[in-house]
């Protein structure tokens, strides 16, 4: 680790010390590819005639890619079919950028030091799919003891129900877990759910 990623590192283990569950976001927190599904994005959206900008991939941080395809329509006074929209951006973000996926290292540390410590889960508005993919990756799967993702609440983030769920299955009460967010409809949905948050790109 350079001096810059450990100081990091060493900042958000010690915001950490006190909780008994690390919630982790995967997109742009523990995976440095917010760029790649920009760019995703802005390639399915010229397939449906709409020159995306992608700022609005960084409003919509968190959101289920179904949310995300709802939003465009509305934006865009255009109509098409969300899923099939979404299942298209994932297969051109999967086919064209997930191998080269770097994970986010001083978060990706944190984790790692955490396992067997503290409980861990994952809680994304990306598909199981694709998650699967990505955190393989990045060297995280089989690290973590619950994973929430798109489809598993009938609300994605900025909802609490995303985090409460995870909470769930690792048996830790809300107030005791502690959410790793690089967005704030992540951000949100901690505070709504009652627990601790870190946004991984301020600190």
């Amino acid at each position: 680790m350079d001096t810059l990623t450990a100081i990091k590192f060493e900042k958000l283990l010690a915001i950490a010390e006190s909780y008994e569950a690390l919630l982790f976001d995967v997109d742009g927190t523990l995976a440095d590819n917010i760029h790649a599904h920009k760019a995703a994005y802005v390639s399915v959206s010229k397939e449906y005639g709409v020159d995306l900008d992608p700022d609005l991939i960084d409003e919509t941080a968190g959101w289920p890619t179904i949310a995300v395809a709802r939003e465009i329509c509305k934006r865009y006074h255009v109509e098409f079919d969300v899923e099939i929209y979404a299942k298209r951006k994932s297969q051109i973000f999967i086919e064209q950028f997930i191998r080269d996926t770097q994970p986010i290292e001083y978060v990706r540390q944190v984790l790692f030091h955490n396992v067997g410590k503290k409980k861990i889960g994952i809680v994304s508005g990306g598909s199981r799919s694709t998650l699967n993919i990505t955190l393989e990756v990045i060297g995280v799967n089989g690290k973590y003891e619950a994973m929430v993702c798109a489809g598993d609440t009938l609300q994605g983030k900025p909802s609490p129900a995303p985090f409460l769920l995870c909470a769930e299955e690792l048996h830790v009460a809300p107030e005791n877990c502690l959410v790793f967010e690089d967005g704030d409809p992540g951000v949100q949905g901690a505070i709504l759910a009652g627990m601790g948050w870190v946004r991984i790109d301020q600190v």
